[in-house]
C-alpha cells in the first residue's frame, strides 16, 4: 500500500525543522531528507528512520523492521510519532551520525 501525502506532511511537521526536511516521492513511498542526507523513509504510512548507534541508545526499546520487502531493517517509529520534542532529538542525533552524501559528478 502506498503512503499518502497527509502522513508525510504530518511527520515532517512533527520533526519541526521548517525547510530543512524535504521529501522525494519514490515508487509510491517517500524518502525524507535533512538537507541532503537521507534520514528516513515513509512506507505504508509508517516512519522508518535510518539506524545509527546514537539513535539506538536514544530509542532504548528499538523496534526494527524492513520498510519494504528485501530492504535492510530500520528503526520503526510508531508510538513516539505524537511526541514532537522526542522526534526532534532523534532527528538531531541521527543526522549528526549519518555520513555526508556522496557528491554527484557531472558526466
Amino acid at each position: 500500500m502506498a503512503s499518502d501525502q497527509k502522513s508525510v506532511d504530518f511527520i515532517i511537521d512533527q520533526f519541526d525543522y521548517s525547510g530543512r526536511v524535504t521529501y522525494k516521492k519514490m515508487f509510491g513511498e517517500y524518502g525524507l531528507y535533512f538537507d541532503e542526507k537521507l534520514l528516513a523513509l515513509v512506507c505504508d504510512n509508517k516512519l522508518f528512520v535510518k539506524p545509527t548507534l546514537s539513535g539506538r541508545e536514544y530509542i532504548v526499546d528499538v523496534v526494527e523492521a524492513p520498510p519494504y520487502p528485501g530492504a535492510k531493517n530500520q528503526f520503526l517509529i510508531e508510538a513516539q510519532l505524537e511526541d514532537r520534542d522526542w522526534l526532534k532529538i532523534l532527528v538531531d542525533i541521527t543526522v549528526a551520525e549519518l555520513p555526508e552524501p556522496k557528491s554527484k559528478k557531472n558526466r
